[in-house]
């Protein structure tokens, strides 16, 4: 016999869980499904290591970011983030300032609706709808009232600095005072519960936009940092015995919360190894070297995480509402509700430590 053959099922690679055909469970739960994804082979192998994981860091109290990128807020997910929230899993979050935006929707009731991406776009257009793939939005009773709404809120903001998690909660808080369904919104639980939203970006959104406005209409700006920003989410992590990422999508959320690391080991030079866990679900590739699709074993050679061959490492290769929702669903039945760190009220004192970790380590 040939001796590359001799070893057989002796081999160290022949060691794994034996293959067995699967068969549904009549009456089933979320564990059971769970169990039968994890039997079984490819991206449903995935999302049962990510189920098992999310347990144990909710379980040992790890610091869990999620980051937010994609429309899947505005079309209903968001509701899964104030379960989330509300059970104690998300710590903090750093979305797109578009689905900050898009939430209020919800907290007003303004209309948005199930349609189709096979649609005449000229035709929405003539009609004042606007699409955001198979969504309509009305275009002035949603957008241009929400934008309306957002300029009178930046109307009650003090004239000082902030970040943006400063000024997603305060918008938190103002839909929970003046919103008609603040349950409907994720930005009200996460002030709730004090769950700071930082912004991947502050301008380059409906936001941004109506700050712009504003700043040509009253010379009076919003003042959002991006480097306190930027210093008190690195002071989060920092602070943080163990942190986890949880990334939909990916994008600049993606790369906002993974940048935290370097820059605290590499620019603010105090000892930091990286994030313990990071869990990705996106349909990016990683053969272009794009942001969404950069793996997150590649971001342990920026020192972003501890261990390329940490079994916290797991890419899920897929579009995220059909997947993120039994992440969710498992966490919650499988999960007791855990106590809510509520770094909001923290955060400052946080950043005065980091400042003073960091101008120590230099002087050194």
């Amino acid at each position: 016999m040939n001796d590359s053959f001799s070893q057989g099922t002796n081999s160290s690679y022949m060691q794994g869980s034996k293959i067995k055909p699967v068969h549904w469970i009549l009456g089933t739960n979320i564990k059971n499904i769970i169990d039968l994804y994890e039997a079984t082979c490819f991206e449903a192998r995935n999302i049962a290591r990510a189920a098992r994981t999310l347990e144990k860091i909710h379980n040992e109290g790890f610091t869990t970011w999620l980051g937010v990128a994609g429309a899947g807020p505005v079309g209903g997910i968001g509701g899964y983030f104030i379960d989330l929230i509300k059970h104690g899993s998300i710590d903090a979050i750093c979305s797109t300032g578009a689905q900050v935006y898009h939430d209020g929707h919800f907290a007003w009731d303004l209309p948005v609706v199930q349609g189709s991406s096979k649609v005449n776009d000229n035709e929405l257009r003539k009609h004042g709808v606007v699409r955001i793939y198979d969504l309509f939005v009305s275009l002035e009773e949603t957008l241009i009232r929400q934008d309306r709404i957002f300029d009178e809120f930046a109307g009650t903001l003090q004239d000082r600095e902030i970040s943006s998690a400063d000024y997603c909660y305060e918008w938190g808080k103002y839909i929970l005072a003046n919103a008609p369904y603040p349950e409907n919104s994720w930005l009200a639980a996460s002030a709730q519960y004090g769950v700071p939203v930082f912004l991947d970006s502050e301008s380059d959104h409906s936001i941004g936009m109506v700050n712009a406005s504003r700043f040509l209409r009253l010379n009076s700006s919003v003042r959002i940092c991006p480097n306190r920003s930027l210093l008190e989410g690195a002071a989060i992590e920092y602070a943080s015995e163990k942190t986890a990422f949880l990334e939909l999508g990916g994008g600049g959320p993606k790369n906002w919360i993974q940048t935290l690391a370097p820059m605290l080991n590499q620019l603010l030079e105090v000892e930091f190894e990286g994030a313990d866990v990071g869990i990705q679900i996106s349909t990016a590739v990683e053969k272009d070297g794009g942001l969404s699709g950069a793996t997150l074993g590649e971001a342990v050679s920026w020192e972003k995480y501890v261990d390329a061959n940490s079994p916290g490492l797991i890419q899920i290769w897929g579009e995220y509402s059909p997947i993120f929702p039994i992440l969710v669903g498992y966490v919650l039945e499988e999960c007791k509700s855990r106590s809510h760190k509520r770094l909001m009220d923290s955060k400052t004192e946080f950043y005065e430590r980091l400042i003073k970790e960091a101008r120590k380590s230099r002087a050194e």
